[in-house]
């Protein structure tokens, strides 16, 4: 997949995502921890209104969900989850691009459900 075929599918998936009812931020990250696709919902205004904190918390997010270590005797890392007050962090590392897809999401939201419509909007080609 080139660069641009690439970046159309993350973009498009991510799009797909922040439709969602209780998503508020979904965007793809490489290794790196810079935001190569996707972003905030259209009207959402960030929590974390400083720009260079919001780069910090996203490449802090990239470099835990890339870890290996555990993979062998654990199995590899299918996301991760964090409930926060104001809302709830969700990370899916692609392990074979080393992208991760992070997403935020309202408070209410039940993971379990938004791991499964993650696996299935990622699962259908576009």
């Amino acid at each position: 997949m080139s660069d641009s075929t690439q970046h159309k599918f993350y973009e498009s998936k991510c799009t797909q995502l922040t439709q969602e009812k209780d998503i508020r931020f979904a965007g793809i990250i490489d290794e790196s921890g810079k935001l190569v696709a996707g972003g905030f919902k259209t009207g959402i205004i960030p929590l974390e209104n400083n720009e260079n904190k919001l780069d910090d918390f996203i490449e802090f997010a990239s470099r835990v969900s890339l870890r290996k270590e555990f993979d062998k005797t654990l199995g590899p890392i299918n996301y991760l989850a964090a409930r926060r007050d104001k809302l709830v962090l969700v990370s899916f590392p692609f392990p074979i691009s080393r992208f991760v897809l992070l997403i935020s999401a309202e408070p209410t939201v039940d993971i379990e459900n938004l791991a499964k419509r993650v696996v299935s909007i990622f699962s259908v080609a576009s």
